[in-house]
């Protein structure tokens, strides 16, 4: 899969994580997201984000902030040019789903089973299996 986005996301100077990146922050472009909950919707680990926010943000997409009220706490907002590049990656999606040729009733059912596989995977240890998620 990240062979068939790759030439899709150089035309955008992005990675495939720093993709993902921008359209949890596109979705959200009402305001800014929290360092935090950017690191929940991403399933990733703070020291993971935090080389990825950089870059995006010396590429002038992302603007990190301190909240003024509690200095702990990093807010990522797009920047103008974060906001633009919205729209020429309106390609990717549809090209994706070109490249994957799948009927909508095929495409639900990947999707399903790919957050079945996210849930289960995502529980805690020591949580008991479910035979039928087998």
């Amino acid at each position: 899969m990240t062979a068939r986005y790759r030439p899709l996301l150089e035309t955008l100077g992005l990675t495939y994580p720093q993709y993902l990146t921008m359209l949890v922050l596109w979705d959200r472009e009402r305001g800014p997201v929290s360092v935090r909950d950017l690191g929940a919707a991403l399933q990733l680990e703070s020291s993971t984000l935090s080389p990825l926010l950089k870059r995006l943000e010396a590429n002038g997409l992302v603007r990190r902030e301190r909240r003024a009220d509690d200095e702990r706490s990093v807010e990522i907002s797009l920047t103008p040019e974060g906001a633009r590049l919205r729209e020429r990656a309106g390609a990717v999606p549809p090209a994706m789903g070109d490249a994957m040729a799948l009927t909508p009733e095929q495409d639900a059912t990947a999707k399903q089973l790919l957050r079945l596989l996210t849930a289960n995977v995502g529980r805690e240890a020591g949580t008991p299996e479910r035979p039928e998620s087998r």
